[in-house]
């Protein structure tokens, strides 16, 4: 349902809002004056401090009412008497409804990431079950992003894994595909799918009636909306009514479906027909950090559970960070019909209306008052706590690695911000450099970089390096310039031995930035994995470490992932061109009509043994231009 915002009152502050925040505030803020005029309508407060950077965004039902709160009593938490302290100017933009305030909020606190803002990185998109009930032979499938198929979507689900895991499920009960169209467009004979039985074959003639597979379709949905009790009355009495027509082995395959779906149930908490889509949302917290967990049920069934670890500057009111990540994440994702939450919040009627506005039906905001809410709260509990105790673990352990990282090296402080390079071609073909970026020991995959290496001569590993290292500290030299924070890494990192760190010297000397910490990991003895060997500029005696040693670890693990970026990078390359360079050689052969053929026949290679006649099926393709497809794979002239 669109919202109804003012778009004329708010596009034109984010369009002005970069140009303010580059400009520093150069007159004293008069907070007096400024209180004596500021409205009573809702509206968007932001806080800037001395520099023109929002430090904090937030809503008001009464702008002059709470933004006179922080200026005229004493704040007992420290979070919050530092930011005023620091505040320069205040800014305000008036909306016509609660509503649209929280809405403008959320928009500014992803785009500029206040400082003293709750922030929950949570930009991911949730996967699907997508049935496609506009087919004939409808088939199951994996979906993620924009729903642009006909069909029905059921989720969404917290993660791939829990998808995979259902569509295995279901695979084992019900005889419903799940290969793609181009494959089942093309079958001629069954597949080892329905040699194993999980699946009727629909897609040869004579073995399943389309009214057989439509009684599997449905079982399959009424499964997946949560009506796995009707489905098992279903098959009941399809398994008594066979028993009693002396159909043995039939009752006895829908016995065993039976005995499936109940297996199934039993593993859910709830499971009562007619129950609403829900969400459980609790908080944990432990040795300052905050772990919110998000559980998700679907027409009574638990599909997974999420846990987000929002960046906090000091300890924050559990109200606020619930209210913080209902409204940042229901902005983005589907709203269910009711959020069980663990404690009640300040802005219930506000946020359910928000909700409400939202999904374009009612929503609730419920507390646990019955045994089985506080049973579903209880086991969300457990759940955040276990996965803030893994979160803290795994973090000491990291903060670990990098601090003996910087023993070894003997750096002047701990390497927050690590940068690794690799190089990936084939045969010197099509070179690809990688930049992968670590924080804090934990991969940063949305500062991650690629880079296509060209002007070289194929297979120059050194020349490929010194051309990635040279774009890359080039472009955030010129960017330093610009002013803002720092952007240059504590550690660089280079796949390969002494020549390779012989070119990032020389690269590093040309553009002045010699001072930057810089290590290449070369491959030890039969290129196993704990017998690397360490060079620095420093020491081209090189550093070895003992195989166990949790430097090494976390540096083979940084190294492996820049490895595999750009293998990954240099692959889809590779794939793109090999797919793409035949077809585009053939005169006349658009990309329209290309796509329309490999859409079709599902691969080059099934067009390259696709003969006249088959070729001239393909939509736009006349039987000359078949012809001239044909005769080109086939070398004839």
């Amino acid at each position: 349902m669109p919202y109804n915002i003012k778009i004329p009152l708010i596009l034109p502050y984010l369009s002005m809002t970069q140009k303010r925040t580059e400009k520093k505030v150069k007159k004293k803020f008069d907070v007096a004056a400024f209180l004596k005029q500021l409205t009573q309508r809702p509206g968007v407060y932001r806080m800037l401090n001395a520099h023109g950077t929002i430090i904090y965004v937030g809503k008001a039902k009464n702008l002059k009412k709470r933004v006179s709160s922080y200026f005229k009593k004493t704040h007992g938490e420290i979070k919050t008497a530092a930011m005023v302290a620091q505040v320069a100017k205040v800014e305000v933009t008036v909306t016509d409804t609660e509503s649209e305030a929280f809405i403008l909020e959320n928009t500014l606190i992803k785009r500029h990431k206040p400082k003293y803002n709750i922030l929950f990185r949570d930009d991911k998109s949730y996967p699907y079950i997508y049935v496609s009930t506009d087919k004939t032979f409808p088939a199951l499938s994996y979906h993620r992003g924009a729903k642009r198929r006909k069909g029905t979507y059921f989720g969404p689900f917290p993660n791939a894994n829990a998808v995979h895991q259902t569509l295995q499920a279901l695979q084992k009960i019900f005889m419903v595909r799940q290969c793609a169209e181009s494959v089942f467009n093309h079958r001629s004979r069954p597949c080892l799918q329905y040699q194993i039985k999980r699946c009727s074959a629909p897609c040869i003639d004579g073995m399943v009636t389309p009214e057989a597979y439509q009684e599997e379709v449905e079982n399959t949905l009424l499964f997946l909306q949560g009506k796995s009790f009707d489905v098992v009355e279903r098959l009941g009495q399809k398994m008594e009514a066979a028993s009693q027509s002396l159909e043995f082995e039939q009752a006895a395959e829908f016995r065993d479906k039976i005995s499936a779906l109940r297996t199934i149930q039993s593993q859910h908490l709830i499971n009562q027909p007619g129950i609403k889509d829900m969400d459980v949302i609790v908080m944990a917290e432990q040795a300052s950090q905050v772990c919110v967990c998000l559980m998700m049920y679907r027409g009574g069934n638990l599909w997974g559970s999420e846990h987000f670890y929002p960046k906090l500057q000091e300890a924050v009111n559990p109200d606020a960070i619930l209210e913080a990540f209902l409204t940042q994440h229901y902005q983005i994702h589907p709203v269910p019909a009711e959020v069980l939450l663990s404690i009640k919040l300040s802005e219930q009627t506000t946020l359910e209306a928000w909700l409400k506005e939202k999904r374009g039906a009612t929503v609730s905001l419920k507390y646990p008052n019955q045994q089985n809410a506080k049973s579903l709260i209880s086991l969300a509990n457990t759940n955040a706590l276990t996965g803030l105790k893994q979160h803290l673990t795994q973090k000491a352990t990291q903060t670990e690695r990098v601090h003996a990282l910087q023993e070894v090296l003997a750096l002047p402080h701990a390497p927050q911000h690590i940068e690794c390079f690799d190089i990936s071609h084939t045969q010197g073909q099509l070179t690809i450099a990688s930049c992968v970026v670590f924080t804090d020991g934990i991969p940063n995959t949305a500062a991650y970089r690629k880079f296509n290496i060209e002007g070289i001569t194929g297979g120059d590993d050194y020349a490929a390096m010194h051309q990635v290292l040279t774009r890359r500290y080039r472009r955030l030299k010129n960017e330093q310039k610009e002013g803002g924070e720092k952007i240059f890494p504590d550690l660089i990192v280079v796949d390969g031995g002494k020549g390779q760190l012989n070119q990032a010297i020389d690269v590093l000397k040309e553009l002045e930035l010699d001072h930057l910490p810089l290590v290449s990991v070369a491959k030890g003895e039969g290129r196993k994995a704990g017998l690397e060997i360490l060079y620095t500029p420093h020491n081209m005696q090189g550093i070895d470490l003992e195989s166990d040693h949790i430097a090494l670890h976390l540096l083979n693990y940084i190294r492996d992932e820049a490895h595999r970026f750009a293998i990954t990078a240099h692959r889809t390359k590779r794939t793109k061109t090999q797919t793409h360079s035949s077809l585009e050689s053939i005169e006349g052969i658009g990309p329209k009509t290309r796509k329309n053929v490999l859409v079709h026949f599902g691969g080059l290679n099934q067009v390259k043994q696709a003969s006249v006649s088959e070729l001239s099926k393909v939509k736009g393709i006349s039987l000359t231009k078949a012809q001239q497809i044909y005769d080109f794979f086939h070398g004839v002239l």
